[in-house]
C-alpha cells in the first residue's frame, strides 16, 4: 500500500500526549494518527455519533419530562396546600399567640427531620404520589432511573 507524505501542526499539548499515547501503545505516532483520520473519515462513524447523540437526546427528553411533571406535581400540591390553610385556619386569639408559635416551631422541626428520612431513603414523596396517580407510568419510568444508578448507561 503506498503511503502519502503530510506535515501536520498540531498544539504542543496533542504533541505531548500523541507522543504519551504512541509510546505507551508501542506504536508509531504515524499510525495513530492514520487510524484516526480513517475513523473519522469512515461512514459508519457519523451514523455512530448520530445514533449515540440519539440516544442521548431521548435519555435527555425521557428526564426532562419527568422534571416537568415533578414541577406540575409540587405547583398544584403547593397551590392546594395554600388554599386549604388560607381557607380552614382560623385566627389565633392574642393571648394564645405565644403557644401557637412555639407548637408551630416543634412541628416544623418534625417536618424537617421527616424530609430528611426521606432524603435519605432516595424515595421521594414525587414518586409515591406519582405512583398513586398513575401506578403503571411510574414503574415504567423508575426502571430506567433505577438501572442508571446501577452504573449502567
Amino acid at each position: 500500500m503506498s503511503q502519502y507524505r503530510l506535515n501536520l501542526f498540531v498544539s504542543t499539548e496533542h504533541a505531548r500526549r500523541l507522543g504519551e499515547l504512541a509510546t505507551k501503545k508501542g506504536v508509531s505516532k504515524s499510525s495513530i494518527v492514520a487510524a484516526a483520520l480513517a475513523s473519522w473519515l469512515s461512514s459508519d462513524a457519523g451514523d455512530q455519533r448520530e445514533v449515540a447523540i440519539a440516544r442521548r437526546l431521548d435519555r435527555l427528553t425521557r428526564q426532562y419530562e419527568r422534571l416537568e411533571r415533578d414541577q406540575a406535581i409540587l405547583i398544584e400540591t403547593v397551590a392546594l396546600y395554600v388554599r386549604y390553610y388560607l381557607t380552614v385556619t382560623t385566627p389565633v386569639p392574642e393571648a394564645h399567640q405565644d403557644a401557637a408559635r412555639a407548637q408551630g416551631k416543634a412541628r416544623f422541626t418534625q417536618f424537617v427531620e421527616q424530609l430528611g428520612r426521606h432524603l435519605l431513603r432516595g424515595h421521594g414523596l414525587l414518586r409515591d404520589v406519582a405512583e398513586q396517580v398513575q401506578p403503571d407510568t411510574a414503574r415504567r419510568e423508575a426502571a430506567p432511573a433505577e438501572s442508571m444508578e446501577g452504573g449502567t448507561p
